[in-house]
């Protein structure tokens, strides 16, 4: 149950479930900061593109609004800073920005354990690096495996709104970084051809970090969002359920004390009563019988 507390902490007036049909909170800060707080480099170009490099180079974010297509987030690592990249991921301008900030999060970590970390390679069958647990968390989830064509495993949301794809074979390692020809594919919206929002990540992403934004799309927790920011969900798709606000405070004992105190009358004068006095007579004792 959420408090009180957590309830005027919130950034939202709706919670939108399932939260795979949420959308960009149109802010990047949230997703950049991990990596900023490492102390990498930050820096803009002339049109409000923000780069963070890692202090080796051999990882780099591009944060891009003003960037040649929809890819609003690349993010490359390298075993060799002037050489091609090992693994890249991107996110478009609508995906979520928690997944994205759950993805930078395991990254930072991930950096700070060394490149047997950040780029260590899945390999199927074995037990931290097999591809099939960035699977899991949606499994878990009551989400289906399927086989939609061939040489492609797909992982379809209850709804059918969202899904996961891994396609099997050889492919161009260029296109995988440059087009949505890569080994996964994350996607919400009516059709993996029609998404709304996407993400894709090559071949030699590091299963972690595949395995982050699994987990973080699979939270059945719903996401705040501003209904009249229509941007930030997938308006006609998305549920959207009015996030209440706080109610009054629960009394304290002090506080019903003074309550109390405060309705009761005002003192009564006492009665008056006949009382001894130094200047009253006393009654002269009467004749004995």
């Amino acid at each position: 149950m959420t408090s009180h507390d957590d309830l005027r902490t919130i950034d939202g007036d709706v919670f939108v479930s399932p939260r795979h049909l949420a959308s960009t909170t149109g802010i990047g800060d949230p997703a950049l900061a991990p990596l900023i707080d490492l102390g990498w480099d930050l820096h803009h170009d002339d049109l409000g593109n923000a780069y963070v490099n890692a202090p080796d180079r051999k990882i780099r974010l591009g944060y891009l609004p003003e960037g040649e297509d929809d890819g609003l987030w690349r993010i490359n690592a390298y075993r060799d800073p002037f050489g091609p990249p090992t693994w890249g991921v991107c996110f478009n301008d609508r995906v979520p920005t928690e997944f994205v900030q759950a993805f930078t999060t395991v990254l930072a970590t991930a950096y700070q354990q060394g490149p047997d970390t950040y780029l260590a390679r899945p390999v199927s069958g074995t037990d931290e690096h097999d591809p099939f647990l960035a699977v899991v968390p949606l499994l878990k989830q009551g989400w289906e495996i399927d086989r939609p064509r061939w040489g492609v495993f797909a992982i379809q949301a209850p709804d059918g709104l969202a899904g996961l794809e891994f396609t099997t074979g050889d492919l161009d390692p260029d296109a995988e970084l440059t087009t949505r020809d890569a080994r996964w594919q994350l996607w919400a919206g009516n059709s993996i051809d029609r998404p709304v929002w996407y993400a894709t990540a090559s071949t030699d992403t590091p299963v972690d970090l595949l395995t982050a934004v699994t987990q973080c799309v699979a939270d059945p927790a719903p996401l705040p969002r501003w209904r009249e920011e229509t941007f930030s969900y997938i308006k006609g798709m998305a549920q959207l359920t009015p996030i209440l606000p706080p109610g009054p405070p629960a009394p304290t004992p002090l506080d019903v004390q003074r309550a109390v105190a405060s309705r009761r009358p005002a003192t009564l004068p006492a009665a008056s009563v006949p009382r001894w006095s130094t200047t009253s007579r006393p009654a002269l004792p009467g004749p004995r019988r």
